[in-house]
């Protein structure tokens, strides 16, 4: 017997912003402890790297899971995108902090954070709605008409089904 997958009910907008924040600073959290740990073991640069990529997967699964309600798991379609609007974002917060650094050459650590944490808002923002709009964004739902055929060749008005 053969099941047939289909796609979950969208999430509203509100709710699955909520769902990012959770899942996004969830990981977010998580992975900022692992770092250091993991530094023990290999050189900072990298620990970073690592988890970075694996809490980008994790995000990526939960959002295809939980954030966006897709109904199944990411595919490696979806990853890709993930991780180039994560990468967007990485680039985003690098350039406010080098911008931060160019106008104030010994900013405080008060305005490091200030920047870094809007910089990171604004960038997570724009992820989101990327991922909302075009890597989560639900397929236009298409239904199956059931068509008599036509016996005779003339064609009466109850034979046909006019579209909805």
């Amino acid at each position: 017997m053969e099941t047939q997958r289909t796609e979950a009910e969208p999430v509203g907008p509100l709710a699955s912003f909520v769902r990012f924040v959770v899942c996004g600073g969830g990981v977010g959290v998580l992975s900022s402890a692992a770092v250091p740990l993991l530094a023990l073991l290999m050189p900072w640069a990298a620990a970073n790297a690592v988890i970075t990529v694996a809490s980008t997967i994790l995000c990526t699964e939960l959002h295809a899971l939980f954030t966006f309600g897709t109904g199944g798991r990411a595919g490696l379609r979806r990853h890709l995108q993930s991780a180039g609007s994560a990468t967007a974002a990485y680039v985003v917060t690098c350039a406010a902090m080098v911008v931060l650094h160019s106008v104030q050459s010994s900013p405080s650590l008060a305005w490091e954070q200030a920047v870094y944490l809007g910089a990171s808002g604004l960038a997570g923002i724009g992820r989101f709605l990327v991922l909302r709009l075009f890597v989560f964004a639900g397929r236009k739902e298409t239904r199956a008409v059931a068509v008599r055929p036509v016996h005779g060749g003339r064609v009466h008005h109850g034979d046909l089904l006019l579209a909805r």
